[in-house]
Parts: structure tokens; sequence; C-alpha cells
């Protein structure tokens, strides 16, 4: 088998198992996969490009500073932020090598079972973000 093609069937089906979280989660909308270094990964589907960048900014830069502070306080790793709005929810949780996976949510979701399938979700998916993989899906999401 031509390892490009396996390269690029590792890709999809990342992206696969991140649009399948949000069809999944009663109350999830969006879903994306964002580098340690701010770069959007990959996206759920029917998640315009230019929102899924915007998201993966805020959400890097929110990641980023929690860690710090974390850090700073002597409170361990963060884990999960977890930010209230009028009508919705964004939570973003720690994946692995400074990269995370951000979700936004409707007003009328369980926070509780939003928190725990992205627990399932990264700990089921986190390992399979090798290097590797993210360059491809660098490649993916930026040709």
């Amino acid at each position: 088998m031509d390892n490009r093609l396996s390269e690029s069937a590792d890709a999809e089906n990342f992206t696969w198992l991140i649009s399948n979280f949000v069809d999944d989660v009663p109350g999830v909308e969006h879903a994306i996969v964002v580098s340690s270094d701010g770069l959007l990964l990959t996206a759920s589907r029917d998640f315009p490009e230019q929102y899924a960048e915007q998201l993966a900014a805020i959400a890097s830069g929110m990641h980023s500073l929690a860690l710090g502070g974390a850090k700073m306080f002597g409170k361990g790793e963060c884990e999960q932020l977890i930010v209230r709005m009028q009508r919705g929810h964004l939570f973003v949780m720690s994946i692995s090598d400074g990269s995370c996976l951000a979700v936004l949510s409707a007003p009328s979701a369980d926070m509780k079972v939003v928190a725990y399938q992205m627990t399932k979700l990264v700990e089921s998916a986190g390992h399979a973000l090798t290097p590797q993989l993210r360059s491809q899906l660098r490649g993916v999401v930026s040709p």
C-alpha cells in the first residue's frame, strides 16, 4: 500500500472522529483540534473554515493562558476550560504536547455530558495525534 494513501487515511479517520463526536453528543455544535502553536488541525463537518480558524486562535490563547496560570500558581496541569455564555458554551481540553480540543455547544447541552464525552474522546484518540498526523492534518487544512 502506498504510504501516502495510509497517511491520508489516518488524517481522514481523525477528522471523521471529530465530526462523529459532534454528531453523537447532544447539544454539541462544532469541534476543532488545535496544535500547540495555534494552528487549526481539523474541524468538524459543516464548520466554516474561517470560523474554525478564528476559534483555533481563541482556544489556543485561552489554553496557553490557563497552562501558564496553573503553572505559576502551582496547581498542576490545566485539564479543561469551560466558558459559559448566554447562548452556549466553549470547552477547551488539553490533548497532548500543548494541543487541544475545542468544542462549541448549545445552551441546552448538558455540560457534564459534554465534558465527559470530550474526556473519553481525548483518552481514546489523543495518542493518535502524533507529530506525523499533525503534519498531515496541517496539509489537509491548508494545502
